[in-house]
């Protein structure tokens, strides 16, 4: 269900009297509905919006929209149901840490930040993203390029319990770069580590980072074809489907 106006179409730009060839010399003007279309429809674009389906007394019920993916920089947005269980397993394990609830840092993953921020107003969580779009988080966001993977701020040297990162190109050479901004962030006791990535990468994943696949298939909700899995440093059991 829609439950925002569509964009405004090229007939709903101009009012009447701009059409008329009598006064072409006034500059075109917007009418009331047509300017409150496209202000809705700008303001879609570029910010996040919550949206509720059937009952809003069960988490499962909220879909949380992002802006709109950019393919340029490789943007694939998890599916609600994806995004919703490695967001309640990461407040599971939050919960976990022995010296009081911990924070996580998210790793080019807008989804999961949006999800757990919505299940959790209060969760400590940061953002590390390239898309400056996602500067509206304010102080939880931190611009991140995987080029640069330890040029942060030293506050976030390792600070985070938990680490969720999904690199944005399914390459070797990511991947590599991505792990020294984990092992970055990590806290030096002991961290759990998440990593989102393609199969293709299940060698590299082991080898740099010592993780192992989970039973659970992530999805996003553009279908991809390169199969897409869930890599943890740590057995998690009953969830996730365990490891395999």
């Amino acid at each position: 269900m829609n439950l925002h106006p569509p964009p405004p179409s090229d007939r709903d730009y101009y009012t009447d009297s701009d059409a008329d060839a009598n006064d072409a010399e006034s500059p075109p003007t917007l009418s009331p509905y047509a300017l409150e279309a496209l202000k809705q429809f700008l303001h879609e674009q570029n910010h996040l919006t919550t949206t509720t389906t059937g009952s809003s007394e069960t988490d499962d019920d909220v879909v949380v929209s992002l802006v709109k993916e950019d393919w340029r920089m490789s943007q694939f947005w998890y599916s609600p149901e994806t995004a919703g269980i490695v967001a309640k397993e990461v407040l599971y394990l939050l919960d976990s840490v022995e010296s009081g609830r911990g924070s996580v840092a998210c790793v080019s993953c807008p989804t999961l930040f949006a999800y757990l921020k919505n299940l959790d107003p209060h969760v400590s969580a940061r953002l590390l993203e390239y898309d400056k779009r996602f500067e509206q988080y304010g102080d939880d966001f931190t611009y991140y390029d995987y080029n640069q993977p330890a040029e942060l701020p030293q506050e976030l040297q390792h600070t985070f319990q938990v680490v969720v990162a999904d690199p944005p190109y399914l390459s070797g050479e990511c991947l590599e770069k991505v792990s020294q901004t984990i092992d970055f962030l990590a806290n030096r006791k002991k961290t759990y580590v998440l990593l989102l990535t393609g199969e293709v990468q299940s060698g590299k994943a082991a080898k740099l980072l010592g993780l192992r696949p989970c039973g659970f298939r992530p999805e996003h909700s553009s279908k991809l074809g390169n199969e897409f899995r869930l890599f943890t440093n740590y057995d998690p059991e009953n969830r996730l489907g365990g490891w395999e």
